[in-house]
């Protein structure tokens, strides 16, 4: 049989090749059907603010804010409360420690439309009326910080240590403080102000 007659097996393949890719990239072009509803945009804006009221240590606010903001965000570009820090913004140094309906929360890994209904008090609120509270005379007395950084959210943890009923022992409170870390190291002298601390707010509780 003449070469002519055979049959061109590569070009039926290339042929079919490009037919395929043509076919599937036909919804992608301009004008071509299925266009429109692949570049349609949102009909709601997902990032829209939310209105919430959050009780921050004993005070509603009303606010308007994006869904994905942190409380830690809220309380410091919101309301100006910038106590409570922003360490590594990952939930792993507790310098953004608040209490939320007295027990304690990394502030950074809470959203902030999840607080509505709750009280948050940050280490502004443990002393509304000037009046120093116990566990931030204690940190005074015992010199338990230096360069000052972590110790709001060291004071928030240490005031909920002693109100868990976690301050027992020196190795109870080493245990249970340990998700708040000092880069200064004042770590004997925090446990000592735990120590001193929890009489007085029990004697506080009490009247």
């Amino acid at each position: 049989m003449p070469s002519s007659s055979l049959p061109n097996k590569g070009a039926d393949r290339r042929s079919f090749l490009m037919a395929t890719v043509s076919t599937a990239a036909a919804p992608l072009l301009p004008g071509a059907p299925g266009a429109a509803a692949a570049t349609a945009p949102a009909t709601e804006n997902p990032h829209k603010p939310v209105d919430a009221i959050v009780k921050v240590n004993g005070r509603d606010h009303q606010l308007a804010f994006d869904v994905r903001t942190s409380l830690l965000d809220l309380l410091r570009e919101h309301l100006g409360l910038t106590g409570t820090k922003k360490g590594c913004d990952h939930g792993q140094c507790g310098a953004c420690t608040v209490l939320l309906d007295g027990r304690r929360e990394l502030s950074c890994l809470t959203l902030a439309v999840t607080v509505q209904g709750r009280n948050v008090t940050t280490i502004e609120g443990l002393a509304p009326n000037g009046e120093l509270h116990p566990m931030q005379q204690a940190f005074i007395d015992h010199d338990a910080f230096q360069c000052g950084y972590c110790t709001p959210g060291q004071i928030m943890s240490a005031v909920a240590c002693v109100n868990e009923g976690h301050a027992g022992s020196d190795a109870d409170i080493r245990e249970y403080m340990s998700g708040n870390l000092c880069r200064c190291a004042a770590y004997p002298n925090i446990v000592e102000a735990v120590k001193q601390a929890k009489p007085a707010m029990k004697t506080a509780s009490r009247d």
